[in-house]
């Protein structure tokens, strides 16, 4: 779990540079806008799905809440330039309770993402897509149009979903999608690697 909160101490830090370098402008402090709203959503994501988390098992969490930050990230991205601090706080915040949620939604449909990459990165990255059309969290006349963005997020779903699942079932049938039980237990860096990923004194 360390070498997990760096990675996304890492990511937070890059994706000042994602959105807002993806802007391509440094005039009238965009540069800086854009990376004060992307902050603002990666903590209220982590907060909230903290928060969430604690409320139902009385007990903090932190993988949930890494992932809430992710959740937060992924959400703003779309709406960086366009989002208020304000929006970008609701934003993030919903993203953190929605990434809470689809976690244990797909492990109740036995749907296996050991990391929450769907959760994370599909759910969140579709909620962040309606969010830009949302004008309460944008900047006056900045949203955009609603149509528009569900038209977007159903054409990504309608092309990635069947084309992932062919290729995840011809994968099953042919080479095999998962290893041995006794390959989970002792880690795949050894087994997929032929190197110990960790050197540990327990």
């Amino acid at each position: 779990m360390g070498m997990a909160t760096l990675g996304v101490l890492i990511l937070w830090f890059g994706w000042f540079g994602f959105n807002a370098g993806s802007t391509t402008s440094m005039d009238d402090g965009n540069f800086a806008r854009v990376a004060f709203v992307t902050n603002l959503a990666a903590a209220s994501g982590a907060l909230m799905s903290l928060l969430f988390y604690w409320v139902k098992f009385k007990y903090a969490d932190l993988s949930i809440t890494l992932n809430g930050a992710l959740a937060g990230l992924v959400s703003i991205t779309a709406g960086c330039y366009t989002m208020t601090p304000f929006g970008a706080m609701m934003v993030g915040a919903i993203g953190g309770i929605i990434v809470f949620f689809s976690v244990f939604i797909l492990e109740k449909l036995k749907i296996d993402d050991a990391v929450g990459a769907v959760s994370v990165h599909g759910v969140g990255g579709a909620w962040g897509t309606i969010a830009c059309a949302i004008p309460f969290f944008c900047r006056p006349g900045e949203e955009a149009n609603l149509m528009t963005q569900l038209t977007g997020v159903g054409a990504v779903f309608i092309f990635v979903f069947p084309v992932s699942l062919i290729l995840f079932l011809l994968l099953k049938k042919t080479i095999g999608v998962r290893v041995t039980e006794q390959e989970e237990l002792e880690g795949l860096d050894v087994f997929e690697h032929g190197n110990a990923g960790y050197h540990l004194n327990l």
